[in-house]
């Protein structure tokens, strides 16, 4: 049964962009997608990447998941989501950068803050993946942010930060990122505002990013 809205947004996008961009999505059934940038961002349907960066079809390969979370390498269990969408994403359309897009507020660092997971009756599923994500509340709580949305945004920091170490421990992401043909990115979006944090990975801080325009590299 169809649904209105979507249905309608649809006709919307075929009349519109589709036509406009008629020939990239021919060119991109041509010759498949060569994206270059893997972005792991959160199922949060407040914050879309292809949006937020106004990317075109074919630039952006998204893995999306609860609280953007990457869980280490470990070939035990039988699915693997998120590892096998980072596989594809590095070992076969070989993207030049992988990053972690974190977001202010989050709902799944909320409920782990609040220790609303720990029923894991309730959500059985939603509380094993978010057990991923301990390491970074434990990290945040130690920093004794008194304020509830500053350890909130300490939380949602160190989740990031977690996801690239994890990252790091699949041996053929190391393996490129040792051979300069592989580069992990932090950064942490406010849809509140519009902000854009990057994480300078030597200071381990994040910094807010600055539109070209703004530091001189545009009129």
């Amino acid at each position: 049964m169809p649904i209105p809205a979507l249905i309608d947004g649809w006709s919307r996008f075929r009349a519109g962009r589709f036509r406009e961009q008629r020939e990239l999505f021919a060119r991109l059934h041509r010759e498949g997608q060569r994206p270059q940038f893997a972005m792991i961002a959160c199922c949060d349907s407040r914050v879309d990447p292809a949006i937020v960066f106004d990317c075109d079809p074919g630039d952006l390969f998204v893995i999306r998941n609860v609280a953007n979370l990457v869980p280490p390498y470990e070939r035990a269990g039988s699915y693997h989501g998120t590892s096998a969408a980072i596989e594809f994403a590095v070992a076969v359309l070989g993207v030049k950068h992988v990053v972690v897009l974190g977001h202010a507020p989050c709902g799944g660092i909320s409920a782990l803050l609040a220790d609303a997971l720990a029923d894991t009756a309730e959500l059985p599923f939603v509380s094993a993946w978010m057990g991923l994500a301990r390491p970074a509340l434990a990290a945040a709580l130690a920093a004794a942010a008194s304020d509830g949305e500053a350890r909130q945004l300490l939380c949602e920091q160190h989740a990031i930060r977690l996801s690239l170490q994890n990252l790091q421990s699949f041996p053929w992401i190391r393996e490129r990122i040792d051979r300069g043909a592989l580069r992990l990115h932090g950064w942490h979006f406010d849809f509140r505002d519009g902000a854009l944090a990057l994480l300078d990975q030597q200071r381990d801080r994040f910094r807010p990013a600055v539109p070209p325009a703004e530091a001189g590299g545009g009129s």
